[in-house]
């Protein structure tokens, strides 16, 4: 690795931790500069168990904050969408899939506020948690991009800022170990040589939880909504025009 590839997974590492900690939506920031590092398929590799590591901070932390009616509707249809993506993801065309996701996340968005703005009830019917949960698990299968249409789903059912990253916090970590399986036996992207690079990051992900968190504390509900739409868009859009 030379000295960008390395600085770069640093980078992505640390904003791993903020992200997890609650600041949603930089997700393809962190999945770019790893590619850039290690190739865009075995990058997922080195990534998910500093996921996983993301996720025991978060669960730790957030524990109590978690709505469990919410998580367990929306996991099945998760969890579906990730044994999709097993299959699927390998001969997907990734720029095809990546303009299609950055479009439908778009959409996504805008509805998201025309529902902050006229005050209309969000559906709860069991279409609207299995078509944003198929495509979360879809998407975080083949290239741990799922954060957008999860974080659609949550706005859309109005928990406040705390539930909303103690929900998300224990859906991802059992998401994310329910993928390591295939990642190791199928996809053959977890070795020997990627845990190793795994040891060296992890630590910079603790260290970017303990930032996140003492940033999220300045935001109140409200804010962090909006925080979390925009950021969201965001990176819809760096997706699609990169």
């Amino acid at each position: 690795m030379n000295t960008l590839q390395i600085s770069l997974a640093i980078v992505s590492a640390l904003i791993l931790g903020i992200a997890k900690a609650g600041l949603k939506g930089t997700s393809i920031l962190i999945v770019s500069f790893m590619a850039i590092s290690y190739g865009a398929k075995q990058s997922t590799g080195v990534l998910l168990p500093l996921l996983i590591v993301g996720d025991i901070l978060a669960v730790s932390y957030y524990n109590r904050h978690a709505q469990w009616k919410i998580l367990l509707k929306f996991l099945p249809w998760m969890i579906l969408g990730v044994l999709a993506g097993v299959y699927i993801g390998k001969e997907l065309n990734e720029a095809l899939f990546k303009n299609l996701m950055s479009v439908i996340i778009i959409i996504s968005v805008i509805i998201m506020v025309w529902w902050e703005r006229s005050h209309k009830k969000v559906p709860e019917k069991i279409w609207f948690a299995g078509i944003t949960g198929t495509a979360a698990g879809f998407t975080t299968m083949v290239g741990n991009l799922a954060g957008a249409f999860a974080n659609i789903y949550f706005l859309a059912m109005r928990i406040p800022k705390q539930e909303f990253i103690g929900t998300a916090a224990w859906l991802f970590f059992m998401v994310n170990l329910f993928k390591v399986p295939f990642h190791v036996f199928s996809w053959k992207t977890i070795d020997r040589a990627s845990l190793f690079q795994d040891l060296y990051l992890a630590p910079l992900v603790v260290v970017g939880f303990f930032i996140g968190v003492r940033i999220v504390s300045w935001f109140n509900d409200q804010s962090y909504r909006n925080f979390i739409l925009i950021v969201t868009a965001i990176a819809a859009l760096v997706l699609l025009l990169k």
